[in-house]
């Protein structure tokens, strides 16, 4: 997949061409994006941390139809993507954002004496761990979906670019 946009100055000097701070450059960015679903099921607990080496960015996906999920944020996939990659910017994203306000999912949630998962509550778990933003999509509107790829390679080249300011004495 191949995301291709324009980064515009929004608040840096115009001395400053070329700054990554809010990531500006002169000319379009194309970016190749190499997506790895690594599933969720415990099936793979061994074989999941193989594809975190050379990682530049994580989309930590929750669904709004399962609270559940978004427990597990904090529970399980924080931990094991802070333990072996602990360096590599968090994109906290909540799919199924059509489901939210859909009777059908309320109704069957209410069941288990729970309720689709808030905006709020989302925010309040990407402040907890300290995730680089936070998003809400739906595939099935395609609503957010081009912003959170947009906001991943801006994750990823930003921590990128400041890898490189490093100074190295010999």
């Amino acid at each position: 997949m191949a995301v291709c946009f324009f980064l515009m100055q929004t608040d840096f000097a115009s001395s400053n061409p070329g700054a990554v701070g809010n990531l500006l450059f002169a000319s379009p960015l194309c970016v190749e994006l190499a997506l790895w679903d690594t599933a969720g099921q415990e099936d793979y607990d061994r074989l999941r941390p193989l594809s975190y080496p050379d990682t530049d960015v994580i989309l930590m996906c929750f669904s709004i139809d399962s609270p559940d999920s978004l427990e597990n944020i904090l529970e399980k996939w924080h931990p094991e993507v802070k333990h072996f990659c602990p360096n590599v910017p968090i994109v906290l994203v909540a799919n199924k954002k059509d489901l939210r306000n859909d009777s059908t999912t309320i109704k069957e949630l209410a069941k288990m004496k729970q309720e689709p998962v808030k905006s709020e509550d989302g925010r309040s778990m990407a402040e907890k761990i300290n995730a680089f933003g936070y998003l809400e999509c739906s595939a099935r509107t395609k609503e957010g979906v081009r912003e959170v790829f947009e906001l991943a390679t801006r994750a990823a080249l930003q921590v990128k670019h400041k890898k490189k300011k490093r100074c190295v004495l010999m």
